[in-house]
């Protein structure tokens, strides 16, 4: 019998219980100027004293703390019994440091819930970022002891602990002086699980108290006999409210409590207007650097390949936004789809009907499997050399599309000069028509520029290894080869100008 899928509820439940217990903090800042003790809180300072008492070289501790000091320490993730981090050391790729601790039993998050749901204080001082000295101190230890943080490194260092998982120990610290519920998720559940939990308990803890204070009612009525074929009827008595001359309405409110007042429903879920979101902030002038990936062993993917991707994606994020706050807000846009309100467009098909105006592209358009490797290959390091890393890319490249490295190395330039164009030009001629090509060598003999061979779009003096290549976005594109080798390479930025093209690439 196949077990019946989960609903839909729960498995929404089941994601926000994973992503409760996984939190990750983007680096911290360096300290600078800070020279005293690294934590600011007791508990902080009490994490601390469980590394230090049990390391084996006071040396490395004083490395760690440097790392840690001048922020060497990249993102950090928590999760229960396992805090990890990438460290930067002196070599190019970062080490992955851990650091592990021991979960709490069911039965001792049952006794630690219950201390805190027993003391309404300790659970305030936690909703305020503090740890109760009384409840990490109580009969269930939530702080490590001596040799209860185990750390765990990628580097050839076998010390207990060595200074890269020292450093993410030290910046554990100042993440536990900010909020201790990171201390709470290493010993096994999340802050939205145990506030949840927390919850429960007071109810429950409440209606006990309820059910403790209240008065005793009076015995039910009697049943007197009833009479041959009648209804058995039922003897009321009076209660000691009404003996006494009280209303019997105001018995009835002092015989039970009454019910909360509350909204409906539909009031609370009904549309109401909201106030307009804030404008979006600017968009930064570049594209960011992903973190380097740590070089280690048996990993289940390629650092390389994905720091590769990772690059790839903040520049195709940093277009998407640059391309989102390009539009002008009085035209009645909405940012990102060049539509108009009402104006009955399907989003993103580019079209506007009737008013004359050019489509909106897509600053990703669709690419054949090899122009998007040439894309990835030219624009993840735009400036970089022909480097061993470079060299080692250029040939799984080849290998991937059944090109040559040189195929690769050349195209990869093309397309850094002019993008897909550029590509295009280099891959294929085509027979500009009767206008700018043919105005291009006369203005090339009126600034007594040498005088090219035109051919199809190519505008070429072989002796002296110097060609132009003209384009469909009717931009001149220079290349060069040794002389007489007809083995042209591009070479320098497009230009609408040939006399410009021309006169940058006889200057190089």
């Amino acid at each position: 019998m196949t077990p019946r899928p989960a609903s839909g509820r729960a498995a929404a439940a089941d994601r926000l219980a994973r992503a409760d217990r996984s939190r990750t903090f983007p680096p911290l800042p360096a300290r600078t100027g800070a020279r005293g003790l690294f934590a600011e809180s007791w508990w902080g300072s009490a994490w601390l004293d469980a590394l230090e008492t049990t390391a084996l070289d006071s040396a490395r501790l004083a490395r760690g703390r440097t790392y840690a000091r001048d922020g060497h320490v990249d993102t950090i993730n928590v999760t229960p019994g396992r805090i990890v981090a990438t460290v930067r050391g002196s070599r190019p790729r970062p080490y992955s440091a851990e650091i592990r601790l021991n979960t709490l039993t069911d039965q001792e998050w049952d006794g630690l819930l219950d201390a805190v749901a027993a003391e309404p204080g300790q659970l305030t001082a936690l909703l305020a970022k503090k740890l109760p000295q009384a409840l990490a101190e109580g009969e269930v230890r939530l702080l490590p002891g001596p040799g209860d943080l185990v750390p765990r490194c990628s580097c050839p260092d076998h010390g207990r602990p060595c200074k890269h998982a020292a450093a993410l120990c030290f910046q554990a610290a100042r993440l536990l002086d900010v909020d201790p519920f990171v201390l709470l998720l290493m010993r096994g559940r999340g802050e939205r699980e145990l506030l949840d939990a927390l919850s429960r308990r007071n109810a429950a803890l409440t209606a006990r108290e309820a059910r403790a204070h209240r008065p005793v009612t009076a015995q039910p009525p009697p049943h007197r006999p009833a009479p041959e074929g009648g209804i058995p009827h039922t003897v009321t008595a009076p209660s000691a409210a009404t003996a006494a001359g009280a209303d019997p309405g105001e018995s009835a409110e002092a015989a039970g409590p009454q019910a909360l007042p509350g909204v409906l429903a539909r009031a609370a879920l009904a549309d109401r207007p909201r106030p307009p979101l804030p404008p979006p902030l600017p968009a930064p002038p570049r594209p960011g650097h992903p973190p380097a990936l740590p070089d280690a062993d048996h990993l289940p993917f390629d650092p390389a390949a994905l720091e590769f991707l990772a690059a790839d994606a903040v520049a195709r994020a940093h277009a998407c936004v640059s391309a989102a706050g390009s539009a002008r807000p009085e035209d009645g846009r909405r940012p990102g789809d060049g539509r108009r309100p009402g104006d009955g467009r399907r989003p993103g098909d580019g079209r506007h009907p009737g008013d004359g105006r050019p489509p909106v592209r897509s600053p990703f358009p669709a690419l054949p499997v090899w122009e998007d490797a040439v894309r990835l290959a030219a624009t993840a390091h735009p400036t970089a050399g022909l480097t061993s890393a470079t060299r080692a890319l250029y040939r799984d490249l080849a290998a991937a599309t059944g090109r040559t490295t040189t195929d690769v190395a050349r195209s990869v330039a093309a397309w850094r000069q002019g993008g897909r164009e550029g590509l295009a030009l280099l891959e294929a001629a085509w027979n500009p028509p009767a206008g700018d090509f043919d105005r291009a060598r006369s203005a090339l003999l009126a600034a007594d520029l040498p005088a090219l061979r035109p051919r199809h779009n190519h505008l070429t003096d072989a002796e002296r290894g110097i060609q132009l290549r003209f384009g469909h976005d009717h931009r001149w594109y220079p290349y060069e080869s040794e002389p007489g080798a007809e083995d042209w390479w591009p070479t320098g930025p497009a230009d609408p100008d040939p006399v410009g093209a021309l006169t940058t690439l006889l200057a190089r």
